[in-house]
């Protein structure tokens, strides 16, 4: 078998005889998308780095509270989704998985976004909605493929300069922080989708005051000339 799904309304592990199947590629072990049932698996177990030749791997919705040192060998890995989980931390080790190009950890307890995730270079989405995150590292720069960047309903303070560095980010949501201001480099993010597709940058549920809300619906032009008034002061 190549792809497995695995389901049961008391789920609270997976059968270990999975783990000598060395030839899978997709593992899921989540609820039914749009059902409301929840697993109740606590832990991956560390036997998850024999499975070497998977691409996609879906742990959404269940009880995880952490994830083994030994995912970091799961070098083919494309697609990992952990939201809907009870993770407060990540291990070093994700930051060798070098395929990955989507990443989902939404609705979680983490309160950072780990410094192994800067270095996975092929990440294209990352979704760490949901969290209790109040930083971004600076070395978010490093993620130069990312195209889609979902933070929203974080603890979200201010961004790093570096995040403007993201140039090909298409997606960015940053609805319900606590964000009072924006970098001044901001408006160099001209991929976004500024005037035709609003939500690709949100910003709703900030107390924004550099630059106010209407600065920033008037596109990255707008937020240019904003930060050049305040050079000219």
């Amino acid at each position: 078998k190549k792809k497995l799904k695995i389901s049961g309304r008391e789920l609270l592990s997976v059968p270990i005889q999975v783990f000598g199947l060395d030839q899978l590629q997709v593992l899921e072990v989540s609820p039914e998308r749009g059902s409301c049932l929840r697993y109740r698996m606590e832990l991956l177990p560390q036997e998850i780095g024999c499975l070497r030749n998977l691409t996609c791997l879906y742990m959404d919705s269940n009880n995880l509270k952490k994830i083994p040192a030994e995912i970091g060998t799961l070098s083919h890995l494309e697609r990992l989704t952990l939201s809907n989980n009870s993770l407060s931390s990540l291990p070093g080790e994700m930051g060798a998985l070098q395929r990955l190009h989507s990443l989902h950890l939404a609705n979680n307890s983490l309160t950072e976004l780990p410094a192994p995730l800067c270095q996975l270079r092929s990440l294209t989405f990352l979704d760490v909605s949901d969290n209790k995150i109040d930083t971004i590292p600076s070395s978010i720069r490093h993620l130069e493929k990312l195209e889609t960047l979902l933070l929203l309903f974080n603890s979200l303070e201010s961004l790093p300069e570096d995040v403007c560095l993201l140039r090909n980010l298409h997606t960015l949501w940053l609805g319900n922080n606590h964000l009072r201001s924006l970098p001044a480099a901001f408006g160099e993010l001209v991929n976004l989708d500024w005037g035709y597709n609003y939500c690709s940058c949100n910003f709703e549920g900030n107390p924004l005051e550099s630059p106010p809300p209407e600065v920033c619906s008037r596109g990255p032009e707008g937020i240019r000339d904003y930060f050049l008034s305040l050079h000219r002061i």
